[in-house]
């Protein structure tokens, strides 16, 4: 599909309501500050640097409390049941403000790692990155930037990528330019009890096998939580994610992403309109329930697939489309402010929704569906099932946007979508993360 359009007297109208009364939220808001911690000394520093590079399978880094202004990267490569502990999260700070060489500030590659009880800041690429771990635990740990243009933020702070057995528990996550927790091309995840804001995305979930994200907040970011399948990628894609008993509060933050590269892979993050709750792309068998979504300016749960961003949908072993979704018992609140305009997606919802120009969307459905399988969108083919309690109440648009830019329809017909399905209620045993 050709990228949207927005008819210009409808966006003109749009846009200055806008900007009299409401504006793109940018927040510098930190959890700690770090200017109160006292500094390390060199040779504090250099101890912290040798036990990263001397490490042992089965030990404990301990890193006391202080703030470590370190010039490299910290590297545990191949290790096994390896612990590094700071004193917490406002005690121990490892600041990467000075690193000139290598992208993440952290980087963890081995079996059975945690890092807890320390703050990650300013690293010039990611803030903690872990890659093909088998076991990898993340407790009590934040990561954000202090840095004035946003847009020279590192790209995601708490990163583990082609991971097994991934436990993300209590930690911070604030100001990346891309996403504050992500977790992609993994299997066996669990997202608990964190918090991200101040992200671009707060909580991603990309081509990746059974993951639960629950009693997490995400609030004040672009888009709050995003699940997603991108083609091209390794791990062609994931399904199996369970998002529940969430707050996704307020993410009306203004989207200061920039394009890693000129791939589509690299652009994706780049359209997510200010406003977002909860956005689906290409995604597969994703249940989301009893979450709090509320005061997102644009959409509380955005179902859609891979057309809309413009970008080509032939890849190997992927499907642009999103299938086997189940949403239901979530509680929303809509906000008192305008839908977001800068971005195409945005222009859609606040222009062509069914309910009339800038009004703010629960759930959108952008209509897409896999025509080999039915040639109607009522026969429900990709198994999408809505079943809120106050559903009439909502507002719920489905968009056909199969005739491009020049003739898009919306409905409010939810019914359709209107379905029961299977709903598996027991969470995965924790307690051997």
């Amino acid at each position: 599909m050709q990228k949207i359009k927005v008819l210009r007297i409808l966006l003109g109208l749009v846009l200055s309501a806008t900007i009299l009364l409401s504006c793109q939220r940018s927040s510098s808001e930190q959890s700690f500050d770090s200017s109160k911690v006292p500094r390390a000394s060199p040779e504090e520093i250099d101890r912290l640097i040798e036990a990263f590079i001397f490490a042992e399978d089965g030990d404990t880094i301990a890193i006391p409390a202080g703030f470590y202004n370190v010039k490299t990267q910290l590297i545990l490569d191949n290790k096994k049941n390896v612990t590094i502990k700071g004193a917490g999260m406002a005690e121990t700070v490892l600041s990467f403000k000075e690193l000139t060489s290598g992208g993440e500030g952290v980087k963890l590659v081995g079996q059975n790692i945690t890092i807890e009880g320390l703050s990650v800041e300013d690293a010039p690429g990611d803030g903690i990155k872990s890659q093909h771990c088998d076991g990898i635990t993340f407790r009590k740990v934040n990561v954000t930037w202090t840095n004035g243009d946003k847009s020279k933020n590192g790209t995601y702070a708490i990163y583990p990528v082609q991971c097994k057995n991934v436990l993300i528990d209590a930690c911070i996550a604030s100001h990346s330019k891309d996403a504050g927790i992500y977790v992609g091309q993994s299997e066996n995840i669990v997202v608990k009890n964190s918090l991200a804001f101040g992200n671009v995305a707060g909580i991603e979930i990309e081509n990746s096998d059974n993951a639960e994200v629950f009693g997490n907040t995400a609030r004040d970011n672009t888009g709050g939580i995003l699940v997603f399948n991108l083609p091209g990628l390794p791990k062609a894609e994931g399904r199996g994610t369970k998002i529940y008993d969430n707050d996704i509060l307020s993410n009306n933050h203004v989207n200061f992403a920039t394009a890693l590269n000129e791939q589509p892979n690299g652009n994706t993050v780049t359209q997510i309109p200010p406003g977002s709750g909860l956005i689906l792309m290409a995604a597969k068998g994703v249940e989301i329930f009893n979450n709090r979504i509320h005061y997102n300016k644009t959409v509380g749960i955005a179902i859609s697939n891979y057309q809309i961003t413009g970008f080509p949908t032939d890849a190997p072993n992927w499907s642009p489309f999103t299938s086997d979704i189940y949403i239901h018992g979530n509680e929303y609140k809509r906000s008192a402010q305008l839908p977001d305009v800068t971005k195409e997606f945005g222009q859609l919802i606040a222009v062509y929704n069914a309910h009339g120009t800038g009004k703010t969307q629960d759930i959108i459905y952008d209509g897409f569906w896999d025509k080999r399988l039915s040639p109607d969108i009522k026969t429900n083919p990709m198994n999408v099932c809505i079943r809120e309690a106050d559903m009439s109440q909502l507002r719920f648009t489905l968009f056909d946007l199969w005739e491009g830019e020049e003739n898009i329809k919306s409905s409010s017909d939810y019914a359709p979508f209107d379905c029961q399905t299977e709903v598996h209620t027991q969470v995965r045993a924790l307690s051997t993360r």
